[in-house]
């Protein structure tokens, strides 16, 4: 459901506080957004948290638009959310400038590494992570 795919690391100097735009009905957009997205793990609801995704890189860029879009960035950062969001259910970037793309998907995702979380066994109570290319 998880797919990870590196995009570029943020150039140096880069600061997504250049321009913000604190707007309160914008902030409580966001908090919404994570309690979805954590109701939509909950009840594995993969459209609900693609959608979830969705609205929270949209809060993001609204409320700092220079997460996505700044003078030192040179690659198309909302171009490529914007393909990942129209093709899968759900795309949002790891942070500000980049990093990794979270896309929300039943199927692979060309280029991206699956992370699959399971539990080990009952007497550990240890959560394990995998990656897989």
């Amino acid at each position: 459901v998880l797919h990870v795919l590196p995009v570029e690391p943020r150039p140096l100097g880069y600061n997504p506080l250049g321009e913000k735009n604190l707007d309160p009905k914008w902030i409580a957009r966001l908090g919404q957004s994570g309690k979805d997205c954590f109701d939509s793990i909950r009840r594995m609801d993969l459209d609900g948290l693609g959608a979830s995704l969705n609205e929270t890189m949209l809060c993001w860029e609204k409320l700092l638009p220079q997460v996505v879009r700044h003078p030192l960035i040179k690659f198309d950062l909302k171009g490529m959310l914007k393909v990942y969001q129209r093709n899968f259910p759900g795309a949002m970037f790891s942070g500000c400038g980049g990093g990794y793309l979270f896309v929300i998907s039943k199927d692979p995702v060309p280029g991206a590494f699956k992370v699959t979380v399971r539990i080990a066994d009952s007497r550990t109570q240890r959560n394990i992570v995998s990656i897989r290319g």
